[in-house]
């Protein structure tokens, strides 16, 4: 609604505009203040010119694949394909058929690079990426990374130039910052929603692997993932990846994944490599109450050492059981999952200064900055026979492969990598992700003592195994 008299409204737009430009322009740090609205003409302020400066970089997604599938799924079952075999005529041939998806990306470099929700585009055969201004362009997967469920994308725009949107360092918002979600919802096309950031270091959604997200109120539905979350100088904070609904529309709960975990996902596509990111060799549980009163904390927070990795960079950097650390390059650490956070934003080579809680009061130490090691080599294989891991595919455990299967603090044994749909393995229960560590008795620290172990059981089966961080004994027999 609007009030004021039509011969005070030049005189508003340029009270509105000086102030939107003392708004945006750059200022020194010192200078910098955030203020709340004090004025009718303040609070007609617009957000236009933010949304003119980005709007551009930000594209739509459209990514098809094409899925096989039977008419029936007891063509899939080993008993009916042993009776009647393969060949069910037309009724068990498998049919194709094309599946469709919708969603948002960020140009991030001149050169074509795209940044989008790896959930936009998993297993796409066809991409295509629309510009605001209407252009379309064919796109290559750069780099996929589940674990952020993030994927880069390329572009071959030729000699034609392509807008962008630069990084703002996400440590640097605050709770109450106003921000904008730019995205294609419902695809009806580019659409602009404000709101305030609502938490900076969301831990425990169970989104991707490392959850800490920027939480905001500015309206995310379907469509906008891969959509630009951005604060009011036009700069890139977040990308969009989740909501938290009970209808599957925006309740004002959304997720971001931080700008600097999105910058170490496209420095990486700019050098053409996977995602290594460093590795602390150390594992650890979230301070709780009790265990903040049994080591002189005021209050629950950080992390405290369960085990430390012989030789690794943290066994290097003197943490020791116990210690509790509370924060990382000056960061505050949380939980575990802050802590992985932090870790996975700092570059290889260098390192990093960590505080320590030990012995009731605080210690720094230097930590070193390095990728985990893949020792042993994983040497991957598929055992067979009519045992209860046949058909799996396994492989020797290192702190590498560890990583990779988001499996922190399991650094030896036999992972399993796979358990296909029809094998007997997969009838007995196993999953990817289980960690061999006995047969009968039998340690199996590589894939050949395991294999062994398997042969040698006759008919039964005592295995010691570790799923979701617990260990487990089962007993089968065949």
């Amino acid at each position: 609604m609007t009030f004021a008299c039509r011969r005070s409204l030049p005189r508003l737009r340029c009270c509105a505009i000086l102030a939107l430009l003392a708004v945006l322009l750059p200022l020194p740090a010192a200078a910098q203040q955030r203020v709340v609205p004090e004025s009718r003409e303040e609070m007609q302020l617009s957000f236009a010119p933010v949304v003119r400066q980005v709007a551009p970089a930000v594209v739509n997604i459209f990514a098809s694949k094409t899925v096989t599938q039977r008419r029936s799924p007891m063509f899939d079952d080993p008993l009916f394909r042993r009776f009647f075999g393969d060949d069910f005529g037309v009724f068990g041939r498998p049919r194709e058929r094309s599946e469709n998806s919708l969603g948002s990306g960020v140009i991030v470099d001149p050169a074509g690079l795209v940044v989008t929700n790896h959930h936009v585009i998993e297993g796409a055969d066809e991409i295509r990426v629309v510009l605001s201004d209407g252009r379309e362009f064919d796109a290559e997967i750069a780099l996929e990374d589940p674990r952020t469920d993030l994927s880069i994308l390329r572009l071959d725009s030729g000699e034609q130039g392509l807008p962008t949107a630069g990084f703002r360092d996400s440590d640097d918002i605050e709770v109450g910052d106003l921000v904008l979600a730019i995205g294609n919802p419902f695809g009806v096309g580019q659409t602009v929603t404000s709101g305030i950031v609502s938490a900076t270091a969301r831990t425990q959604v169970g989104v991707t692997d490392y959850s800490f997200f920027i939480q905001t109120d500015a309206a995310i539905n379907p469509g906008n993932s891969g959509g630009a979350l951005v604060t009011l100088d036009g700069r890139l904070i977040g990308i969009n990846t989740a909501i938290y609904s009970r209808s599957g529309g925006s309740i004002g709960i959304g997720f971001a994944v931080p700008s600097n975990m999105v910058a170490t996902v496209v420095a990486a596509a700019r050098e053409g490599d996977v995602v290594r990111r460093p590795w602390a060799g150390a594992q650890g549980q979230t301070v709780t109450r009790d265990l903040a009163e049994a080591v002189g904390l005021s209050r629950a927070v950080g992390v405290m050492v369960r085990e430390v990795y012989p030789g690794g960079p943290a066994d290097r950097a003197g943490l020791t059981e116990g210690d509790v650390v509370l924060a990382v390059g000056g960061q505050p650490v949380a939980d575990t999952q802050a802590l992985r956070y932090r870790l996975a934003t700092l570059r290889l080579g260098e390192q990093t200064d960590l505080e320590v809680w030990r012995g009731g009061g605080p210690v720094n130490l230097a930590l070193p900055l390095e990728a985990a090691p893949e020792t042993p080599p994983r040497n991957p294989a598929r055992l067979n026979g009519r045992h209860p891991l046949g058909g799996a595919v396994v492989a020797n455990l290192s702190p590498a492969l560890g990583e990779e299967l988001a499996l922190p603090g399991a650094w030896q044994g036999v992972v399993v990598l796979q358990v296909p749909r029809t094998s007997l393995a997969r009838r007995f229960g196993f999953r990817r992700g289980d960690v061999l560590h006995e047969i009968n008795g039998r340690q199996t620290r590589t894939v050949s003592q395991l294999g062994l172990a398997m042969e040698l059981a006759e008919g039964r089966w005592r295995i010691k195994m570790e799923r979701d961080g617990r260990m487990r004994s089962v007993d089968l027999s065949g």
